[in-house]
């Protein structure tokens, strides 16, 4: 742009967005959709920039940890039209929070863009499922994302001190947390000093 002396206000001019729009994308805050690039590319005088997919394999995936204002609305918030999927390994309970995850060799896909370094498991006993209301029985797997935050109402996959990895529905009561089974037969165990949240999960599914 300084070589060609032309300012973000008159890129965004040319463009159709907002100044705002433009200094986002220099900063790396956001990027903007194809076609918005590829106006970009003309008035810079650069060939156009063709996608067809965008495919993510392992490692974290999202913008760096922070918060943005958004002040106004323009077209590069459909930047995810363009993205077909992503992949994220599929992991035994053994290997939940072990430095082995990385060498699974197993992936599955999804339209999910997860915040940290997602894995799928699967659903090994019935401790979460139920006749009625939200179900997730034995044999679906599950994608749990370790970069959301666990309140309560979600599934969570938890580890109490000296125990294995469970999934279960974190509750809170009077102030303190339980780890909740949606079968009734399982009791519900108190969130102890110690207990750790290895993710969230996001997505269900069952396996044929």
């Amino acid at each position: 742009m300084e070589e060609l002396d032309i300012s973000q206000e008159q890129l965004a001019e040319r463009v159709g967005v907002s100044q705002g729009s433009v200094g986002h994308w220099l900063c790396k805050r956001r990027q903007p959709r194809v076609d918005s690039m590829n106006r970009v590319f003309v008035e810079l005088g650069m060939p156009h920039y063709h996608v067809s997919m965008q495919l993510r394999v392992l490692g974290r995936v999202g913008e760096d940890p922070g918060s943005y204002t958004l002040d106004e609305v323009d077209d590069d918030q459909d930047l995810m039209q363009y993205i077909v999927c992503f992949r994220y390994p599929v992991l035994g309970w053994e290997q939940v929070g072990s430095s082995t995850a990385e060498s699974s060799t197993v992936f599955e896909q999804t339209d999910y863009l997860a915040q940290g370094n997602a894995f799928w498991l699967p659903v090994e006993n019935d401790a979460m499922s139920t006749n009625t209301g939200r179900s997730v029985p034995q044999g679906m797997r599950v994608l749990v994302d370790p970069g959301l935050e666990a309140v309560p109402g979600k599934l969570v996959i938890a580890r109490l001190p000296g125990k294995s990895a469970i999934l279960r529905e974190l509750a809170e009561e009077g102030g303190q947390r339980y780890l909740k089974a949606l079968n009734n037969s399982y009791p519900a165990l108190l969130c102890e000093e110690g207990c750790e949240f290895l993710g969230v999960v996001v997505q269900a599914h069952g396996v044929f």
